[in-house]
């Protein structure tokens, strides 16, 4: 497949796949899984947290946070995470890459651990707890589009997207630790700190020591980022970003970003004494911004496409806590609040989430790594969308019957649609997004995209829950019918974006002025007239 890109960025495209990508994907997964454990960790706490900052000797059963609390307490990261995603794929345009993912890192370290040391009345103690968590949150969303620019910037044409859903796979390994950390941790802390179940001692059921227990929980978030932070350091800024936007006032971007690479990579780049004079002539053609006619013209149904089949996925994604209620105690994984202690039921929920992500999720990703290279992005995407909506169907029609009569189907089930979410489009949207789009703008767009999953995980986390909670089975059934909806939706908006299987990043964009530019945006240009002039233009 002939581009024509520069010399430069061809070298990336054809490099053979070496150590050195995987170092790269390390220092991006890394990055990945911080996030992910830090978002989700907090789930394994709330109720305990219920249980020692507003106990009431009246009630009758354990107190849990006050839903107004709770979702503040739960949301907060989420609200953060969406403001990260479009301020920091602002700056990775901006500063770099690296740079920007270094001043997340940085964050993430403090607010994780400045999180786990809130003292105080209870009031104050969420207070503060939430202001950390707002700036984790922030940072985390950053991770977002810088890890995959990064990534994609990277690799191969022939294994970007193996790699990318690599990088996605560590989301898979956060849910799993969100879980596993405080599973063992709970465990330890009842080996040495027993305690009677609440309906046997109200009073006593809630150990001293849980007071403890969720400040290392949150704190150990802190950890991964520490160590991904001394990696990054060695690592050179991405050579598209050298080549392509990085001021250079000698002039020498096209050598500054050979030697970056020759530092890591065992490349071959085709000499061109004209590579500065082509880099300037590649910035003048593609200097357009985001709001402007080019732009809307060559990828404005990718980016609508991108931002919607995001956020109708995480609507469906999120959701599906909704029926976990059901499906722990059904498996046997949870029992009711009062026959346990408060540790206890930390350790329960734990488990059930680490159980829930090591067979539900985890498989997906790994499938989505070995196929995508050869089914595709959109197959994929389509595949899953449709399979999410066929099991949620099923779900919602004979909800009473599988969750009364026959749980163990009502676990496949719920186990199938999160296998072919991640299996789908849960790894796919990530992984367009980070493809599609110009290289000046490319962590911007992604951010975008990935912000507009973030306000559908928001819509499922607090909208559909909430709704739930008021009516209960009813409810459950009837959401899970009209999920089944969304999932169609975002199967609908998947034809608005493009297969990006084995084109370079600048083919996909059309930065290069080659041939695929026509065929890539196509489905833009169907009322533009003669697309060669059109092509030559921009």
């Amino acid at each position: 497949m002939v581009s024509n890109n520069l010399a430069v960025l061809n070298a990336m495209d054809d490099a053979a796949t070496q150590k050195y990508h995987f170092v790269v994907l390390g220092i991006t997964g890394m990055g990945f899984f911080t996030t992910t454990y830090n978002i989700f960790c907090i789930n394994a706490i709330t109720k305990l947290l219920g249980r020692i900052y507003f106990y009431d000797p009246l009630l009758k059963e354990p107190r849990r946070l006050p839903q107004f609390v709770n979702n503040i307490v739960n949301g907060v990261a989420l609200t953060g995470t969406f403001c990260g995603q479009l301020y920091f794929g602002w700056l990775g345009d901006r500063i770099g890459r690296k740079k920007a993912y270094e001043m997340t890192l940085i964050i993430i370290f403090f607010c994780a651990l400045f999180s786990g040391l809130p003292f105080g009345s209870p009031g104050s103690v969420i207070a503060i707890l939430c202001f950390f968590r707002f700036w984790l949150g922030v940072a985390l969303g950053g991770t977002y589009p810088l890890c995959a620019t990064i990534m994609s910037e990277y690799a191969n044409r022939k294994t970007r997207g193996a790699f990318l859903s690599g990088l996605f796979t560590m989301q898979g390994f956060g849910i799993i630790f969100s879980g596993l950390v405080p599973m063992v941790l709970s465990k330890i802390f009842l080996i040495y700190y027993d305690g009677k179940p609440f309906y046997q001692d109200p009073a006593h059921s809630t150990q001293s020591q849980g007071n403890i227990l969720w400040r290392i929980v949150l704190m150990v978030g802190a950890l991964p980022a520490a160590i991904t932070y001394f990696w990054l350091r060695k690592m050179p800024e991405t050579p598209r970003y050298t080549a392509v936007i990085k001021p250079d006032p000698r002039n020498d971007a096209a050598r500054n970003a050979v030697s970056d690479m020759r530092r890591v990579l065992k490349i071959h780049v085709h000499e061109d004494p004209d590579e500065e004079q082509k880099i300037s002539k590649f910035k003048a053609v593609n200097s357009y911004p985001l709001l402007s006619n080019p732009f809307f013209e060559r990828h404005g149904i990718h980016l609508i496409g991108a931002m919607c089949s995001w956020s109708l996925l995480d609507i469906a994604f999120y959701s599906q806590n909704l029926t976990q209620k059901d499906l722990f105690p059904g498996m046997g994984l949870t029992k009711n609040p009062t026959k346990v202690n408060a540790i206890e039921e930390v350790y329960q929920q734990s488990r059930a989430m680490f159980i829930a992500a090591f067979l539900g999720t985890f498989p997906g990703y790994l499938c989505t790594v070995f196929l995508i290279d050869k089914l595709g992005r959109l197959g994929i995407q389509l595949m899953g969308f449709l399979m999410m909506s066929a099991f949620m169907l099923l779900m919602g029609v004979k909800y009473d019957y599988i969750r009364d009569q026959n749980p163990a189907l009502f676990a496949v089930l719920y186990s199938l649609t999160f296998f072919f979410a991640n299996f789908g489009p849960n790894s796919t949207t990530f992984i367009v997004s980070a493809e599609l789009f110009p290289m000046r703008m490319r962590c911007l767009c992604h951010g975008l995209s990935a912000a507009a999953g973030k306000l559908g995980a928001m819509v499922g986390t607090f909208v559909v829950q909430t709704y739930i909670l008021k009516q209960g089975h009813d409810r459950t059934k009837h959401s899970l019918m009209v999920l089944a909806f969304t999932n169609m939706l975002g199967f609908c908006c998947t034809f608005l974006v493009t297969e990006t299987k084995e084109l370079s990043l600048e083919e996909l964009s059309g930065e290069d002025g080659g041939e695929n530019e026509i065929e890539v945006n196509a489905p833009l240009m169907t009322n533009m007239g003669t697309h060669g002039s059109e092509s030559e233009d921009w």
